[in-house]
C-alpha cells in the first residue's frame, strides 16, 4: 500500500488542495482507498466526499451502505448515498453496462453537487488484468488492451484511480494488518459476470499451468500500450486537420492504416462523446465504405451514429 503515494506523484493524480468525491461500495479496495486517502488528507490539504450506490442486488445491499456510513461518521466525513430501485429497472443491455452507467451518472452529478474536481475509484492491478483479458477475449484493439485509465475525463470529471499499481493482495494484508473488516459483496463470489468468470477460472488457470506473474505481465502490457496509443492518437489528431464531422476522402486515403482507424474512432467519439460499443468489425466496415463502396452509401453503427459517403467526405451524423 506503500505504492499509492508513490502512485499520486509518478502520475500526477492529485494536487494540493484537491476536493475528491471517492467511491466507497464497501468491498476491500474502496475501504482501503478511503482509509489512504484520509491518511493524506493533511498532508495533500485535501477535502474529501464519499459517495456510495446501493446497486439493490442483494436484498443485504443495504447493510453494505450503513457500512459505509459509520465509516464515515467514524472518520468524520460527509458522504451521500443513493438505493437504486433495481426491480423496477429493465435494462437493454447486460446487467454489468447498467450498473457502469448508473454509477458514472450518480458519482459525476454528486460530484457537481458538492463542487469535487475529481473522483477517486478502487481499481487495483488485478482489475487491470482481469479487464485486458475480459477484452482481448470480446475483441479489441489498442485501446482495449490499454486497460483501465489511470487518469481520464468523462462527461467533463476527471476520474482517477490511485490503487491501480497496487495488487489485491497487498491491498488485503493492508486490511488485515489493521484488523479491518471490509463488506464482502456475495455476487463477487458467483459467476454472474463475466468478469467473475476471469476473476475466479481463467487467472488461476494462467497462473498455475503457464505464468504465475500474469496479473504483473498483463498490467505491464496494459500500460506499454496506454502510451503507444496516446502517441498515435496525437499523431492521428494532428493529422487531416478539419472538421471531425467530414472528413475529405482524398486526405484520409494518404494516410496510414492505423491513424486512419484512430481518425475514424474519433469521429465518432466527437459524435457520441465516446467510443463503446464500436468495435475492430465497425471500423473495419467503414474502410470498406471509404474504400469500395459507392457514393451514397450509408453504415449504421451503434447508438444512433451513422456514417455516408459523399462525393469528397465521409459523414458522420447522429440519425
Amino acid at each position: 500500500m506503500n505504492k499509492i503515494l508513490e502512485t499520486i506523484k509518478k502520475h500526477n493524480l492529485i494536487q494540493k488542495k484537491d476536493k475528491i468525491l471517492v467511491g466507497v461500495s464497501g468491498g476491500p479496495d474502496s475501504l482501503a482507498l478511503l482509509l489512504k486517502l484520509f491518511s493524506l488528507k493533511s498532508k495533500l490539504g485535501l477535502t474529501l466526499h464519499i459517495v456510495h450506490l446501493d446497486h439493490g442486488l442483494r436484498k443485504d445491499s443495504s447493510l453494505d451502505a450503513l457500512f459505509v456510513k459509520r465509516w464515515c461518521q467514524k472518520l468524520s466525513l460527509p458522504v451521500t448515498i443513493k438505493q437504486l430501485a433495481y426491480q423496477q429497472v429493465k435494462p437493454k443491455g447486460s446487467l454489468e453496462e447498467f450498473y457502469r452507467e448508473e454509477r458514472i451518472k450518480f458519482f459525476i452529478q454528486t460530484a457537481k453537487t458538492v463542487k469535487a474536481n475529481k473522483i477517486a475509484l478502487g481499481h487495483n492491478l488485478d482489475d487491470q488484468a482481469e479487464t485486458v483479458l475480459m477484452r482481448l477475449l470480446r475483441g479489441t484493439g489498442l485501446l482495449g488492451l490499454a486497460g483501465i485509465s489511470m487518469m481520464r475525463k468523462i462527461r467533463g470529471m476527471i476520474f482517477i484511480r490511485p490503487l491501480l499499481e497496487t495488487s489485491r493482495y497487498e491491498i488485503d494484508r493492508y486490511l488485515k494488518r489493521r484488523q479491518i473488516k471490509p463488506c464482502i459483496d456475495s455476487t463477487n463470489r458467483q459467476d454472474l459476470f463475466f468478469r467473475n468468470k476471469i476473476r475466479h477460472n481463467l487467472i488461476p488457470l494462467l497462473k498455475s499451468k503457464y505464468n504465475q506473474n500474469i496479473v504483473e505481465v498483463l498490467a505491464n502490457l496494459a500500460e506499454s500500450v496506454a502510451y503507444d496509443y496516446e502517441f498515435l492518437d496525437q499523431v492521428a489528431q494532428r493529422s487531416a486537420k478539419g472538421n471531425l464531422t467530414h472528413l475529405k476522402i482524398k486526405k484520409i486515403l494518404k494516410l496510414h492504416p492505423a491513424i486512419l482507424r484512430l481518425k475514424i474512432r474519433q469521429s465518432i467519439g466527437y459524435i457520441q462523446k465516446n467510443t463503446r460499443r464500436i468495435g475492430f468489425v465497425h471500423v473495419k466496415e467503414i474502410e470498406d465504405l471509404l474504400n469500395h463502396r459507392p457514393k451514397g452509401s450509408i453504415v449504421d453503427l451503434p447508438k444512433g451514429i451513422s456514417v455516408q459517403k459523399t462525393r469528397n467526405c465521409l459523414r458522420f451524423y447522429k440519425r
